[in-house]
């Protein structure tokens, strides 16, 4: 399995209404300085309807300004769909949101 389905996978894996960040995806993957590869593997993402990239934020909790699928606006509005909510400064507060994937 490449890295990139690796990726996928876990992401695949973040349940509605929680995000994870790129970094927490490539420590979960056993390449915790692959945060970066992450971000890329999100950003050509084959299967946008499947693989849920919206679910996932910077470190501080940041959308993605460059967002695949249309803008940081547009990740908004689908974590809003799932009862996540974004400041003024598209920033998800993790301590509420984030996925503990334990």
């Amino acid at each position: 399995m490449s890295f990139f389905e690796e990726v996928y996978d876990v992401v695949k894996a973040i349940p509605k209404g929680k995000v994870a960040t790129y970094g927490q995806i490539a420590r979960l993957l056993n390449a915790p300085h692959s945060s970066r590869a992450v971000g890329y593997a999100l950003h050509v993402n084959p299967q946008p309807g499947v693989i849920p990239c919206h679910r996932v934020v910077n470190r501080f909790g940041g959308l993605a300004p460059a967002f695949a699928f249309g803008g940081r606006e547009v990740q908004a509005e689908l974590l809003a769909k799932e009862g996540v909510k974004c400041d003024d400064n598209f920033t998800v507060d993790l301590a509420k949101y984030q996925w503990d994937e334990k």
